[in-house]
This record gives structure tokens, C-alpha cells and sequence, in this order.
């Protein structure tokens, strides 16, 4: 069955109204954001502002107490198969891919078996099949060497790059990143970065998660600040992270132009 509704073709996926708390502790309040074919966006603001809660949100990682998440104009219901009108969870994860902080790769197998477990698991491609396409990434992001490596044998940017590929072996509509280089030493941020701008350049639509502004202000058709657990401020990376107007927001670029 198609996934697709014609009336929403260009708009992979979309929040409606997120809400989320922890506790007695509101984290979101009514969030929208819309996420359309082939565009970057970007999500920046101060620690504890609800990015990650939110990233999290779009794939159903976390379940919002309030609002609604749609894929391809279809809403995305609670149960983790497709029932009726609505989109399964299990299906929304295998169209949206999502790239975390902290790799979270299988650390009893290679770094091939790793980009090869949801394409076999998942897709139900032959291993041949899955082997082609996991090679075929990881020489995208520079690693088809270490194809028989352990995590453990890799630096952090490399296991970084891995998980990338391994989001991408799924053939996703969507990638979300949620800050893939804060777990990195400085050096090997850049190496990560690259690997995400190329995605940019050939077209992947992403929402990032990142501290990374002038890497934001670089690849983003549009920047997102949160503030509060909500948007503050929303527009093109120079309204907002080149001219803001926003006094918050200003504030906030001041820590890095600093």
C-alpha cells in the first residue's frame, strides 16, 4: 500500500501541535514545522530548549502527549503497524531514517554487518543485495575500508560516518540528525560535517539538530530557533543566523561570534 497522498506529494513530514512533557516539567508546547522534499532544515537554540525532545518526536521516538505527526500527509498513528487511514510507527521509522549523538552501533558486529542488519532485517534484501548497497554508502562516507572493522576500532567520527551510512542503507525519504557531532573531539567534527554537506548537495532532505551555526547557516534552505519548547524564531539562514532581528535569538549568536 502507498504511503503517499497526492495532496501532501511535496511535504515528506510534518508535526502538528507538539506537545510533550516530562513529568510537571513541559518540554514542547505546540510545535508546527513541516518538512518538504529535497529542503535542509536546521534546528538551533540553547541547551534545554527541546531539540532533541523534538527530533525525537518527528520519528516517534518519543511519543507527544499532544499533536500529531504526519508522513506524507498521512498521520502517524500510535500502534506500530499500519491500521486504517493511519501510518504505523514501524513504517514511518523505515521511511525516516535517524542518525543519534551517540552512534549506537552493535558493538558484536562489523561495521558491513552493521550498515547490512536493517536492509536484510528490515527490507528483506538478500545479503548479496544489502552488501552491494552498504559498500556503495560506505565508500560514500569515506570508510568501504574498514568494511570488516569492529566499533570499537573505530574513532568517534568514524562510527559517526557509519551510522550515517547506515541510515542511508535504508533508503530513507527523510534523514534526522539530532547533534551528530557533539560527542566528537573538535577534530573530528569536520569529517562528519562533510559527509552531511555532501547529503545537502546531492539533495537528501534532512532536519538537523546542531550547535554547529555557521554549518547551519551554510547547508540549511531553513533555520529553526528554539527557545522555551517552542519556536522563536523561523526563517532563511540570513534572517536568522545572519541578520536576526530576534533579541533572543541575537543573544544566543552572540556566544559564538564571540
Amino acid at each position: 500500500m502507498s504511503v503517499a497522498s497526492p495532496a501532501a506529494a511535496d511535504t515528506i513530514l510534518e508535526a502538528r501541535g507538539i506537545a510533550k512533557s516530562f513529568g510537571q516539567l513541559p518540554v514542547l508546547k505546540g510545535i508546527d514545522l513541516a518538512l518538504t522534499a529535497g529542503e535542509v532544515v536546521s534546528i538551533i537554540g540553547p541547551s534545554g530548549s527541546g531539540k532533541s525532545t523534538f527530533i525525537r518526536c518527528m520519528n516517534m521516538l518519543e511519543r507527544p502527549d499532544a499533536g500529531e505527526i504526519r508522513f506524507r500527509g498521512r498521520r502517524v498513528g500510535a500502534r506500530f503497524a499500519d491500521h486504517g487511514a493511519e501510518i504505523g510507527q514501524g513504517t514511518l521509522r523505515r521511511h525516516v531514517g535517524m542518525v543519534f549523538q551517540h552512534f549506537n552501533l552493535f558493538p558484536h558486529r562489523t561495521v558491513l554487518q552493521n550498515v547490512t542488519e536493517g536492509p536484510t532485517v528490515v527490507l528483506g534484501q538478500s545479503q548479496k543485495e544489502a552488501e552491494a548497497v552498504a559498500m556503495d554508502y560506505l565508500a560514500q562516507v569515506g570508510l568501504a575500508d574498514k568494511r570488516d572493522a569492529w566499533p570499537a576500532q573505530l574513532s568517534g567520527g568514524q562510527k559517526q560516518r557509519v551510522a550515517i551510512a547506515r541510515a542511508l542503507a535504508m533508503q530513507p525519504d527523510a534523514l534526522l540528525l539530532d547533534e551528530v557531532t557533539s560527542a566528537l573531539d573538535p577534530e573530528l567534527v569536520g569529517e562528519v560535517l562533510g559527509v552531511v554537506r555532501r547529503l545537502a548537495d546531492q539533495g537528501m532532505t534532512m532536519a538537523i539538530v546542531t550547535h554547529e551555526i555557521s554549518f547551519a547557516a551554510e547547508v540549511s534552505d531553513r533555520v529553526v530557533f528554539m527557545e522555551g519548547g517552542v519556536i522563536a524564531a523561523e526563517g532563511s539562514p540570513q534572517e536568522i543566523c545572519r541578520e536576526p532581528r530576534h533579541e533572543r535569538l541575537k543573544a544566543f549568536l552572540a556566544r559564538f561570534n564571540a
